[in-house]
This record gives C-alpha cells, structure tokens and sequence, in this order.
C-alpha cells in the first residue's frame, strides 16, 4: 500500500471516528448528512431522525451558511430533550404552490423540552405570495404557508431566532403548554398581507418576551382557548398592534382567560391593544382577567380599541 492510500484511508478513519464521536455526544452537524445544491430538507431530516431517538440530550446544528429547505415536519416525542441550533439562512421556495399545499413551512410538533435557538434567519421568501393573496376580494381564498408552526409543544423555548417575510402567519402556537419565545424577531414589510408575527391558539403559558416584530398584521394575536399568555417587552411596529380575536366566529370556541401584556411599544401601528369579536353569530365567546400595564404608543391610530363589529373585507353581517 502506497503512503498517499495509506494517508487517504488514516485521514477517513479518523473523520469517521469524530463523526462518530459527536454523534455520541449528542451533537448531529447536518453538514455531515449532505446537501446537494444548498438543499438540506433530507439532511435536516435525517439528522433530526437521529437527535430525536438519542436517549441523552440532542442537538441539530445548522451552520452559517445560506440554505434552501423545502417543507419540512419534525415531529416527536424524542427520547431526550432536543435542540435545533441555527446560524445560517434558510431560505424557503419563492413560489408558494411549491410548498405542498401545507399550512406551514417548518413544523415542529409533539415534542417535550424542545429549544430552537442560534440566531439565524427564517427566510419565508412571501413577496410572490403576498400579490397572489386576494383574500380582501374573495373569503374562499387560499391560505398560503406560516413559516412556523409549533404544535403540542411541551416546556419549550424559542430563543434568538428571526422570521423574515413569511407568505402568511409568521408563527402559529397550537395546543403549547409552557412555551416561551425570547428575542424571537418577526420582520415584513407594513404592506404584507396577514402576516400576522405570533398567532396563539389553544394554549397555556405562553411568554413572549424581549422580541421586536414589525409586519403587515397583528404583531400578536390571541385566538380561542389561549391561557395565562404573558407578553413583556415587546416593540411592535409596523402592524396591526397586539389583538384578542377575533372571537366568536365559530361555534364552540374556548374561553381566553388570564392576559397580561407589560412593559410594550408600539410604533407606527394601525392599533394598540385590542379586542375584537365578529358581529352577526350565536357563538358566545368569553374573554376575561386581561391585564395592560404601561404600553408606550408612538403614531398609534388606534391606542385602544374593543371592536365588536370586526368584519374584514365586510365577509359577514353586521345585522345583529
């Protein structure tokens, strides 16, 4: 054996044994799994398959870099708590019928003690979506993809991660218990429609904190069943402000109870804090123990508002 085969067979031993060894410890480099042409959706899934059946605290590392990710669902449980650290970009396909059809880009879900953090950027690409989206003429419209979605989370943080020009909801919370974002940044232009930064759904101790989200829609929204939601150190703006609602557009919803927004600026927002309630229906909606705490408005139309007459793009009646 020649000293150039030999040095080429020492030199993969000994990158197979510290593959091996980080893999031990618990760290998964999705570099190590491939990404032909910058694509990394089957490297990303095949290292979040190899975290979550680890039985010792996991983390997926996504470098700097720019990446392209088509959609992608990273579900539990996990046999240990699990982390997805982020440096680099992530891009998602411009064109928005290239996401097949899924409510949202990126899903994480049915995980216990889940952290996504790194201080990278979520780049949803919407511009092409947001001329496509004709729901102010048509309320069969299509809903195009969230850039998040986190569902049935459980003792989970979100933490130093940015959003960028999401086709539609930047972030929605489903069915969460213990979940808290910190320096989670939403940014997208003011004229980007229903791309609303944090959409809260179904779920129990929510805290947003220490963020900035700028968009074309609710910086924050509270939908049914959301509980002891705390919001503390937010500066909102451009948008929509930090809304409860709408409510009481379909039948069975849950109650909103236990809200405490605190220590928040808004900037340039067509409202402050608000709650909004459709008008014209027999569901009865209860929003209750709401609490508003020294919120700084600056150019705010609307500081605070109770709307219940919400009917966008006039899609219901206001007879009753």
């Amino acid at each position: 054996m020649n000293i150039q085969l030999s040095s080429t067979i020492l030199a993969w031993l000994i990158l197979s044994l510290a593959t091996h060894v980080t893999s031990q410890q618990g760290i998964f480099n999705i570099r190590t799994y491939g990404a032909p042409n910058g694509d990394i959706t089957n490297a990303f899934k095949s290292a979040w398959k190899e975290a979550c059946a680890s039985t010792i605290p996991s983390k997926v590392v996504i470098p700097e870099g720019w990446y392209k990710l088509q959609q992608i669902d990273l579900e539990g449980p996990c046999n240990a708590p699990i982390e997805v650290q982020v440096h680099g970009m992530i891009l998602s396909p411009k064109n928005p019928y290239h996401l097949n059809g899924q409510d949202q880009w990126v899903r994480f879900q049915y995980i216990n003690f889940f952290t996504l953090s790194g201080k990278g950027t979520f780049d949803g690409q919407g511009q092409m979506a947001w001329k496509q989206n004709n729901c102010p003429r048509n309320t069969n419209c299509i809903r195009f993809a969230m850039n998040f979605g986190f569902a049935f989370l459980n003792n989970s943080i979100i933490q130093d991660i940015n959003s960028k020009d999401s086709k539609y909801f930047h972030a929605n919370v489903f069915g969460c218990n213990n979940i808290t974002f910190t320096n989670f940044n939403v940014n997208a232009p003011e004229n980007s429609p229903n791309t609303d930064g944090i959409h809260i759904g179904r779920s129990t101790k929510v805290n947003i904190i220490n963020s900035k989200i700028g968009t074309g829609d609710d910086c924050i929204s509270l939908g049914d069943g959301s509980r002891q939601i705390v919001i503390r150190n937010i500066t909102c703006g451009p948008g929509h402000g930090i809304s409860v609602g709408s409510l009481g557009k379909y039948p069975n919803e849950e109650p909103v109870v236990g809200l405490i927004v605190k220590n928040c600026t808004l900037n340039n927002t067509n409202n402050g804090v608000r709650i909004k309630t459709w008008p014209g229906t027999s569901v009865i909606s209860i929003a209750s123990h709401l609490h508003f705490e020294n919120i700084v408005m600056v150019n705010v139309s609307n500081p605070v508002i109770i709307d219940q007459e919400y009917c966008p793009w006039n899609q219901c009646s206001k007879k009753a």
